[in-house]
């Protein structure tokens, strides 16, 4: 005999189909243009040999997507509103930021390395990787989309500690960029090691600040249907930062021009978190 479970209200398992298939449109429509702005950015790096300017694409293109899920998505305006908020000011101050830093400045020694190392083919090979990243991107916009589709008309305690989380995201990374940037323009500094302000207590606050503001997103998904699905965003992320694109391939830079000062630096300063300096 087969004993069958309490079903579902009809209204809401509706209500999930409906916002699954919402879900499915949205990406669809939000991995089409990806694709279209990555592989504009591959053919105008062919024109300036300079591949770091994908970088700034990549941090425009969360409030790109998050104004076309806002328009396409008829979710509680106050709800969306505050979520375009946070991803436009987030995305775009990231954006900008390192704009300035690959505009007229020769290529970021990662990108040289992988052509070299790409040899004839590594036009074909950039190319993936963009896509990589388009996908990537696509991906993380997750914690955006099951926001804004979330139909509820009141905004829950959940929802309001993500928000403050994403407060000090954004602070913490603006603040550890200005402090950084203010250390290299002085000239008595040539060489020498940032261990000023938020980089007294960890070696990458830029990198631990931007993974709180994917906690931030996260948090605040977790008010809406499937929101939980979106901590694959900031374990994601974690990984980046950890093991491939972040601190390793910057520490061995740093080791590289440092030297000893930055071997100094590493044995007495938390490497990602925060923390009180080590005796």
């Amino acid at each position: 005999m087969v004993v069958e479970g309490p079903s579902l209200p009809l209204d809401v398992s509706q209500l999930e189909r409906k916002n699954m298939d919402q879900l499915l449109s949205l990406f669809l429509i939000g991995g089409l243009l990806l694709l279209i702005i990555f592989t504009l950015t591959w053919a105008w790096q062919l024109k300036t040999k300079n591949a770091a300017i994908v970088d700034t694409v990549w941090s425009a293109s969360f409030p790109m997507l998050a104004m076309v899920y806002f328009v396409l998505v008829d979710g509680f305006t106050l709800r969306q509103l505050i979520l375009l908020f946070m991803v436009v000011i987030w995305g775009m101050r990231l954006a900008i930021f390192l704009l300035r830093r690959t505009i007229g400045q020769s290529e970021d020694a990662r990108y040289t390395a992988l052509r070299k190392e790409w040899g004839a083919n590594q036009q074909i090979l950039m190319l993936r990787f963009y896509y990589f990243q388009a996908g990537l991107a696509l991906l993380l916009s997750l914690p955006i989309a099951l926001i804004n589709l979330n139909t509820d008309t009141s905004l829950k305690t959940i929802e309001w500690v993500g928000v403050g989380i994403w407060m000090i995201g954004l602070l913490g990374e603006s603040l550890s960029d200005h402090q950084l940037k203010t250390f290299k323009s002085r000239s008595e500094n040539k060489g020498k090691v940032c261990d000023h302000g938020l980089w007294y207590y960890s070696r990458h606050p830029n990198y631990f600040f931007e993974w709180l503001i994917w906690v931030a997103f996260f948090v605040m998904a977790l008010g809406s249907a499937w929101g939980f699905l979106s901590i694959i965003c900031p374990l994601l992320m974690l990984y980046f930062l950890l093991k491939v694109t972040g601190i390793g391939y910057t520490e061995a830079h740093l080791l590289k021009s440092r030297g000893e000062a930055y071997e100094e630096y590493r044995r007495t300063t938390s490497s990602f978190v925060p923390w009180m300096k080590r005796k």
